[in-house]
């Protein structure tokens, strides 16, 4: 259905007058039959009413997204129908060319419209701050249009957008509420985010440390994910321009509502090859990257979720780096704000109705590390597995290295407290925590005695969740690594524990070995072709043979997997095969440090060892060169 786009001209130029000529300490709100106008002097933002989508953003009077013109020069509103697909988009997608939601409050076209309101009206509050809703009721339609999505949309849930702007601030705060009642069918999510597209003048793609370069047009990326980063550790993240000196970033203030955990790696920026193509950002709160996560909701069951407020947050400053610094220490002050008052819907837990939980973690390990490094310490829901839950929210926090934590602004309710450091292998678990509803909770000394099944025989790594330590393990973003193994490890690896070195001797990843130099990459797939069986192998010494009694135990952590086996043999003779958790979370076809985390055991008979020399084999089988799998660490441990 083609809208007249000429209220849009009318409504940009009251922007542009408002953004000219009010106080940097006064926000107005202005409407018309199609669009909100929120503005503060700083920023301008059009939302429109039909589907939620941020139409145009503009700074100090220039335009941020990639708003497509039509042949007048006015801002295209015009969505092409889902299916259509005029721009070689999913099937199902809507061509949006702005900032959206995938699960907009549009969903599959039909004679229903949206409840647009205002939620905040800037009038009412000596013109501080301005909020708009548009709500899409479900009834019986699935909501979204993201990636995977049919025609006939994906998602079972009522989808709430709000947009909001405060006085004397360039950000945009927005945020979403699912919610399914328990009349609704049975659902799940597919791709869930938030995307904004922007304007061709931002050439600077800043992601994370690592991830901070020049990107124009013309550059060709080859597989942008390449690109991606752990969000938990990023959250300003964006792009700049080197010629107009401005940048745009998203800014999450808490993690609560994302994904996975301190741990998940995420796509948040790209920028495509074709000739329509636009800067993104993009703020995922429920992907497939790296394992995914998961949101399920079943027939007769309510659920509800609000994702964000996050933050847009525009600026300028003396290029680049000062302008990601900027955004950085602007994510910073956001946190400290976190939760927000202003923020008004039931299913938002104000300030009064979260929690403090304090505890301190106290290791009794005499094998293990004096200082807890790098320790995380969650509050997770007690049914679902954190590295993939995208339907709840998490709570997690840095503990101190004497294991002492704090959790703050937790939503009242039951949950599982989780931890892991450096240097510990496995993962600690208190289940049935119960938070109150503004209060505190210390939950004292909490004794946490790692799992081992004997004394340590040898270690190869450090347990910390990623294979990063491991040779080639600075090489993780490199599409070519898996050949360059072969070419590096002609012969395999063969590690002598004592004598080897696991940071040049011992790769991170363990593939089928390439034989084929024909082979390429294929962005997005990965390398398309197969490889032979790889074996690693251990040689270790014993000073006495095991009791008859003794059994071994390899403990294996993987944080990476895309092979149906691991073959072992101890001493020349098969011992069988160390089973494999998760089947696949596609970190080696999409060039990853980790996926999702798990440990597996291989126990044998401890006859099979014998005193002095000694050699434990792990093989991958032959088969896809985009099978295999990231090693964490490895432990054998001896009860005899």
């Amino acid at each position: 259905m083609k809208k007249s786009v000429l209220h849009v001209l009318a409504t940009l130029l009251t922007a542009a007058a408002l953004c000219c000529s009010c106080n940097r300490g006064d926000v107005t709100l202005t409407e018309d039959d199609q669009t909100y106008t929120l503005g503060n002097g700083l920023v301008t933002a059009v939302v429109a009413k039909a589907s939620g989508d941020l139409v145009s953003l503009q700074y100090k009077g220039q335009e941020m997204l990639a708003t497509r013109m039509d042949a007048e020069g006015r801002p295209d509103l015009v969505l092409d129908p889902p299916g259509a697909n005029p721009h070689g988009l999913n099937p199902g997608m809507t061509d949006h060319q702005y900032g959206f939601w995938s699960h907009d409050a549009m969903g599959p076209r039909d004679t229903r419209d949206a409840v647009a309101t205002v939620t905040i009206n800037p009038a009412r509050n000596g013109r501080k701050r301005a909020e708009v809703s548009v709500k899409g009721i479900s009834e019986g339609r699935k909501m979204g249009t993201g990636p995977g999505a049919s025609p006939e949309g994906q998602f079972a849930a009522d989808v709430e957008i709000r947009y909001a702007v405060e006085d004397g601030a360039a950000k945009v705060y927005t945020y979403c509420i699912f919610t399914h009642p328990a009349s609704y069918p049975a659902s799940a999510i597919g791709e869930a985010r938030f995307c904004a597209k922007l304007a061709p003048t931002f050439d600077w793609m800043s992601v994370d440390k690592a991830v901070d370069f020049h990107y124009p047009k013309d550059h060709f990326a080859g597989d942008k994910y390449v690109y991606t980063a752990v969000q938990s550790e990023n959250p300003a993240f964006g792009w700049s321009s080197t010629t107009d000196n401005v940048g745009c970033f998203i800014l999450n203030p808490s993690m609560e509502y994302m994904s996975g955990g301190p741990t998940k790696v995420e796509f948040m920026g790209h920028r495509d090859t074709n000739e329509a193509a636009a800067p993104c950002v993009l703020n995922y709160w429920r992907s497939s990257h790296y394992g995914g996560a998961e949101v399920v909701v079943k027939e007769g069951e309510a659920w509800e979720k609000v994702i964000g407020p996050f933050v847009i947050y525009l600026t300028e400053g003396a290029g680049h780096d000062a302008i990601y610094a900027d955004a950085r220490n602007e994510a910073a002050a956001e946190a400290a704000r976190w939760p927000y008052d202003w923020v008004d819907t039931p299913a938002y837990a104000k300030a009064a109705e979260r929690s403090t939980v304090s505890g301190t973690l106290v290791l009794d390990d005499p094998a293990g590390p004096k200082e807890l490094k790098r320790l995380h310490v969650g509050l997770t829901d007690p049914d679902s597995f954190w590295q993939r839950d995208a339907k709840h929210y998490q709570f997690w926090t840095v503990g101190a290295p004497d294991g002492s934590f704090k959790l703050t602004g937790v939503r009242p309710g039951r949950y599982t407290l989780v931890a892991f450091a450096d240097g510990v292998l496995g993962e600690f678990a208190k289940a049935d925590v119960e938070v109150p509803a503004g209060g505190e909770l210390d939950l004292g000394s909490i004794a946490w005695k790692p799992r081992r099944e004997g004394h340590q025989v040898f270690e190869i790594g450090i347990p910390n969740r990623n294979g990063a330590e491991f040779a080639m393990g600075s090489a993780f973003r490199d599409p070519e690594v898996v050949l360059k193994y072969a070419k590096e490890f002609p012969k395999d690896v063969t590690f002598t524990v004592g004598e080897s070195n696991f940071r040049s001797e011992w790769p991170y990843l363990h593939v089928p070995h390439n034989t084929n130099p024909d082979v390429r990459v294929l962005p997005f797939f990965g390398i398309m072709g197969a490889g032979r069986a790889t074996p690693y192998r251990i040689r270790f010494q014993l000073d006495k043979a095991p009791a008859a009694s003794a059994t071994a135990d390899l403990r294996l952590a993987i944080c990476g997997t895309a092979a149906p086996a691991l073959d072992v043999s101890v001493n020349g003779r098969s011992a069988g095969a160390a089973a494999l958790q998760q089947t696949r979370d596609g970190v080696i076809t999409r060039h990853g440090s980790h996926g999702i985390w798990y440990e597996t055991d291989f126990r044998f008979d401890g006859r099979r060892l014998k005193k002095g020399w000694n050699e434990l084999t792990l093989t991958v089988p032959a088969g896809s060169l985009n099978s295999g799998i990231l090693y964490d660490y490895i432990r054998l441990e001896l009860n005899d």
